[in-house]
């Protein structure tokens, strides 16, 4: 076999592989509908309250489907469909974030109107959400991502807009506390990760902001 014939082979080969990872990586990226939230499930406020702690240490089991959704709406859900309203508040009603979730199989964004999750990045990418060794193995790692636009035209923020919306990230985060309080689930938020790389993973725009990260999954 000549060596153009050969170098043929390899180049269709090439092709053909490259054209199956990306079917694969296709096939990965389909949005994922969840099942609505459970309301009647939890404990007591004050016990949940009481209970409320961080923790650092994460069993490796995935949380299924229907506890990803409560959680997200416990997180940032519409609790008031009429109206679009949240079970957090926001100044002046920006509802200015977005909550990214790492899965194991990949990173996807929360549309909180469709119940669903809608794929970003495939792949295990979860040990980009912190700089601790517990990321990589918890289950779920939330990403808090405020989009200045939605406050500002410009994107460009006082003080005042800033403390606003740190706030509002800290509302998120809380609910996501007492929500795991509640489930015997094991949480804690986080704001030591590199921002451009994981800014880059999840393809923001300029007016976009990591805030915080929060991880989730059982006590281990």
């Amino acid at each position: 076999m000549s060596n153009h014939a050969s170098k043929l082979i390899c180049v269709i080969g090439l092709s053909i592989y490259f054209i199956g990872l990306s079917f694969l990586y296709a096939q990965e990226l389909k949005p994922i509908p969840l099942p609505q939230p459970q309301m009647e499930i939890g404990k007591p406020l004050m016990q949940s309250l009481l209970l409320r702690h961080s923790s650092r240490s994460f069993d490796s089991k995935q949380l299924p489907l229907q506890e990803i959704s409560n959680l997200l709406w416990a997180a940032y859900g519409i609790n008031r469909p009429e109206t679009g309203h949240r079970t957090v508040p926001s100044a002046m009603n920006w509802q200015e974030y977005d909550i990214y979730i790492a899965l194991q199989d990949g990173i996807f964004i929360y549309n909180a109107k469709l119940n669903s999750l809608n794929p970003i990045a495939a792949g295990d990418l979860r040990e980009f959400a912190g700089k601790q060794d517990f990321v990589k193995d918890a289950p779920v790692n939330l990403i808090y991502v405020a989009d200045y636009s939605k406050i500002s035209k410009s994107g460009n923020l006082t003080e005042d807009q800033k403390t606003f919306s740190a706030i509002d990230a800290g509302f998120i985060a809380q609910n996501v506390y007492l929500y795991c309080a509640s489930q015997g689930l094991a949480t804690v938020s986080r704001g030591m990760f590199d921002h451009e790389k994981l800014a880059e993973i999840l393809k923001l725009k300029p007016e976009q902001k990591i805030i915080l990260t929060q991880t989730v999954g059982y006590p281990k």
